[in-house]
C-alpha cells in the first residue's frame, strides 16, 4: 500500500503578541486626575453662574430668593442704566489700553531686539513690571499719585499745578491717570511676546531687502509686520479679555470713582455681588459679559484671519 510521502511543512510564524492597551492608555491615566481637577474648578463655577443667573439669590433677603426665570436679564437690558454706562466705559478702557500697550510694546520689542551694550539689563528692566502683581502695582501708583507725597507735590514745587491736587479724585484726570498706571504694567506683556516672535525672523530676508534697496520703513512694513501678524492678533485678544476683566487695579486706585467715572462692567459685578450681596443679578451680569466677550472674540478672530497665510 503506497503511502503518500509526507511533505515537510514550513514552521508556523510566531504569533504576534497583541499589543497591550495599557501603554496606550497610560498618558491619559496620568493626566486624568489633573484634567478632572481642572474640569471641576472650571466647569462647576461656570455652571453655577448660569444657574444663579436664573435665580433671585440674596443671602441678606432670603424671603425673596427663588426662581427668577429671565427677570434678571430683562432688568439688565431695560431697567439698568448703570449696566450700559459701565459697558461703554469698559469698551473705552479696553480700546485705549490695548491700543497704547501694543504701540509701546512693539516699539520696546524693536529696541531691545537690537544689539547694544547692556542689552540684557535693558531687557530685564523692560520686562520687570510684568512680574509685579496687580495689587502691588496699584499700591505703587497710589503712592505716586498721593497729593501730599506724590508727583503732584513735586510738580507744585516747580510751579506746575497747585498743592493738594489729586489726579485720582478729579473726573477730568482720573481716566488718564489710571491708563498710565496700567500701561506701566501691561506694555511688557506685548514686548515679551513680540520680541519672542522677532527672534524667529530670518536675517536673510533683511539682507536681501537691503540689497534690493528697501528702506528700514519698507523692511518693517513688508517683512517684520507680516511676520508678527499672528503674535499681534493673539496678544491683543488675550490682553483685551484681561483688560475687560480688570478689577484689581481700578478697584485699588479709584474704587470705580469718582462718581462712577471708572467703573467697568466687572467692577460693577463685583460691587453688586460683594457689597450688595445680590448674587443672582451679579450672575446674570456675568453671563452677559461672558456672551459679549465670546462674541467679540469670535468676530475678531474671523475678521483678522488668525492663523491664515500672509499675502
Amino acid at each position: 500500500m503506497a503511502q503518500a510521502a509526507a511533505v515537510a511543512k514550513p514552521p508556523a510564524p510566531p504569533r504576534r503578541r497583541r499589543a497591550s492597551a495599557t501603554p496606550r492608555r497610560l498618558p491619559y491615566l496620568l493626566i486624568g486626575p489633573a484634567a478632572l481637577l481642572m474640569l471641576g474648578f472650571i466647569a462647576y463655577p461656570v455652571i453655577s453662574v448660569f444657574y444663579y443667573s436664573l435665580q433671585h439669590y440674596n443671602p441678606t433677603k432670603p424671603w425673596r430668593n427663588g426662581f427668577a426665570g429671565l427677570d434678571n436679564f430683562v432688568k439688565i437690558f431695560t431697567d439698568d442704566a448703570v449696566f450700559w454706562d459701565t459697558l461703554v466705559f469698559s469698551a473705552k478702557w479696553v480700546f485705549v489700553e490695548v491700543g497704547l500697550q501694543l504701540l509701546f510694546g512693539l516699539a520696546l520689542a524693536l529696541i531691545v531686539n537690537q544689539t547694544f551694550v547692556g542689552r540684557g539689563i535693558g531687557r530685564a528692566l523692560v520686562f520687570s513690571p510684568w512680574a509685579v502683581s496687580g495689587v502691588l502695582t496699584s499700591a505703587i501708583w497710589v503712592l505716586l499719585y498721593n497729593s501730599q507725597t506724590g508727583v503732584t507735590r513735586y510738580l507744585a514745587d516747580m510751579g506746575i499745578g497747585s498743592y493738594g491736587t489729586s489726579w485720582l479724585s478729579d473726573t477730568s484726570t482720573v481716566f488718564s491717570a489710571a491708563v498710565v498706571a496700567d500701561l506701566w504694567r501691561g506694555v511688557p506683556f506685548f514686548a515679551i511676546l513680540i520680541l519672542a516672535d522677532l527672534q524667529s525672523v530670518s536675517k536673510d530676508l533683511y539682507e536681501a531687502a537691503e540689497v534690493d534697496g528697501a528702506s528700514r520703513l519698507k523692511q518693517f512694513w513688508h517683512i517684520t509686520l507680516p511676520h508678527l501678524k499672528d503674535a499681534i492678533i493673539l496678544s491683543t485678544l488675550l490682553r483685551a479679555v484681561w483688560e475687560f476683566n480688570n478689577v484689581d487695579l481700578l478697584y485699588t486706585l479709584t474704587g470705580g470713582g469718582p462718581a462712577g467715572e471708572t467703573t467697568t462692567l466687572p467692577l460693577y459685578i463685583a460691587n453688586t455681588s460683594v457689597d450688595a450681596h445680590d448674587f443672582g443679578y451679579a450672575s446674570a451680569l456675568t453671563t452677559v459679559a461672558f456672551v459679549i466677550l465670546l462674541f467679540c472674540s469670535i468676530v475678531y478672530l474671523r475678521l483678522s484671519k488668525f492663523g491664515g497665510e500672509n499675502k
